[in-house]
């Protein structure tokens, strides 16, 4: 960029109400991340990992809280709806745009669909005839009746849904919070001790992260990066909330891994931890206890944490399919946004759709949990990359929040995010991987078939080199290493390998940038300070 160029918030602002406080945008984050991992991933995570399940959980907050302050330094400066497809398309063009507006749509499009089957899952204790595993027609019914709820609350306006997620969000907080100081009156400092505290050693934590639905929890931060559009004083807003979210669901999820370890009776350990299989893990322990009112509290909160996570993520996902036909991708009418309302309702409904229809039939929670937190990751990652480039490409961003130790924090969050990938084993980035590559020769032919700029594609190729490379490398060491590849590169090296690829990764992407961002005129605008002439990406 022109050392001339300041760039401002200055400009018309998108057709979206800036409705949500400071309280709401923080309960939005925090809502998404209080759903039905907390219902589930405490079991499924000490099953892997022992009673060291407590590790994966602080290492998990800390990776995506240097992620989320990324994010927040980028929520600030350019609040957009479903900012986080639109900054990649910024840095790096509509090939990067597109391939990360796919990804994050996979993650988005099930969100909601995953929570009313957890909703299902809990009920089914209560209701046998909706089914535990795979619904019946009943169970499904019930699944409609929810997402039909969830998309008339968003299609009223975006002041109802903040007023609305806020009150179900002090609820279900309330309730975990109450089940911690409950259960640890049934401490038992011996359960720590079973099997020995790293039960299957470190490799268990770091899988326990990527597949428990220890990611999948954390990834909910994103949410207050969605809205920023919508935020009060967004420059403000966007970055305490975030951090405020993470934080809180941090210290409530570490607590609540605690209580449920401590408070399982031995008798259920007589085949060790990986032996522990509870139906509704927190609801079946407390019926062990004989706390018949703290179950039946928890099977009614079982509706409320993952609705109002779904909730979130219904508004959310109208609001990626919104960017993503922003950013020039998918169908225009999508950037359609009601003027009373303030909602993407085209784009709502679209959701709804989509929503139905990943519950014809869905996949059990924990194998869809896997996918949904590597595929969010892998989108997610393009954050650091994109806030470097921005460093470098446009030093004179206005920053309300500009991030202290970004050249530290910003790769170390890309380093993390790459390990929590390669994590998730072999079985999940070989299709999630494949398929980024199929996107990418996708977007190539279907270009040249509609005979564009041969010009603009090489360039474009150009800045997205950078995440073929990542994707063939980490596609190949997968494949070769200890998480459900073949074992032929042994730990540590394996990890070795993924950290040194993503440092390289980091820097090639960030240098690979377009060296003139082109931002939409619905945020910011370039004025040069010599002639004050506006460069805006005409939309």
């Amino acid at each position: 960029m022109a050392g001339g160029r300041v760039l401002g918030l200055k400009s018309k602002q998108e057709p979206f109400k800036r409705k949500l406080s400071l309280i709401d945008v923080t309960f939005i984050g925090l809502g998404a991340m209080i759903g039905s991992s907390w219902m589930f991933a405490p079991q499924t995570a000490v099953q892997l990992a022992g009673p060291a399940a407590l590790l994966s959980w602080v290492i998990a907050a800390i990776a995506l809280g240097m992620l989320a302050l990324v994010y927040a330094e980028l929520g600030g400066a350019l609040p957009s709806a479903g900012g986080f497809i639109r900054y990649p398309n910024y840095s790096h063009g509509d090939l990067v745009g597109f391939i990360i507006s796919c990804m994050s749509f996979i993650t988005y499009s099930v969100s909601a669909s995953l929570e009313v089957v957890a909703i299902r899952t809990y009920l089914s204790a209560w209701w046998p005839s909706l089914g535990s595993h795979n619904p019946t027609v009943l169970g499904w019914l019930i699944q409609l009746f929810l997402l039909i709820t969830f998309f008339l609350i968003n299609y009223w306006s975006v002041n109802v849904f903040g007023k609305i997620n806020s009150v179900v969000t002090i609820i279900k907080f309330a309730v975990p919070v109450l089940t911690i100081i409950v259960l640890l009156n049934y401490f038992t400092p011996s359960n720590f001790y079973v099997d020995g505290f790293l039960t299957n050693g470190f490799g268990g934590v770091e899988s326990a992260i990527a597949t428990a639905g220890i990611a999948y929890a954390f990834i909910g931060f994103q949410q207050t990066i969605n809205f920023s559009a919508e935020a009060k004083n967004p420059g403000r807003t966007i970055p305490i909330a975030t951090m405020l979210s993470i934080g809180l669901a941090g210290l409530l999820y570490f607590l609540l891994q605690f209580a449920y370890i401590g408070a399982i009776p031995g008798h259920l350990l007589e085949n060790g931890w990986a032996g522990l299989s509870l139906g509704s893990p927190f609801a079946d322990l407390t019926a062990l206890l004989g706390l018949m009112w703290l179950m039946n509290l928890l099977m009614a909160d079982a509706i409320l944490s993952p609705g109002g996570a779904a909730n979130v993520g219904f508004g959310a996902t109208a609001r990626i399919i919104y960017a993503w036909a922003k950013n020039k991708t998918f169908f225009k009418i999508f950037t359609n946004v009601d003027e009373k309302t303030g909602v993407p309702r085209v784009a709502l409904w679209f959701t709804f759709i989509l929503a139905v229809f990943w519950t014809l039939p869905f996949p059990s929670w924990e194998a869809l949990v896997s996918v949904a937190a590597s595929s969010a990751i892998m989108a997610f990652i393009t954050g650091p990359i994109s806030a470097a480039a921005f460093r470098i490409t446009a030093p004179d961003l206005h920053r309300p929040f500009k991030l202290k130790g970004f050249a530290v924090i910003a790769p170390i969050a890309f380093i993390i995010s790459s390990f929590i990938i390669y994590w998730s084993g072999w079985k999940t980035i070989s299709w999630l991987f494949a398929f980024e590559l199929f996107l990418f020769v996708a977007y190539i032919v279907v270009w040249k078939g509609k005979r564009k700029s041969q010009t603009i594609l090489r360039k474009q190729m150009k800045t997205a080199s950078w995440l073929v490379f990542y994707n063939v490398s980490m596609f190949i060491l997968s494949w070769l290493g200890t998480f459900g590849g073949n074992g032929w590169i042994l730990a540590p090296w394996d990890q070795i390998f993924v950290a040194l690829l993503s440092v390289v990764t980091y820097y090639w992407g960030a240098k690979s940038a377009m060296p003139n961002p082109v931002f939409d005129t619905d945020h910011v605008h370039i004025v040069d300070k010599s002639d004050l002439s506006v460069s805006n990406r005409t939309t």
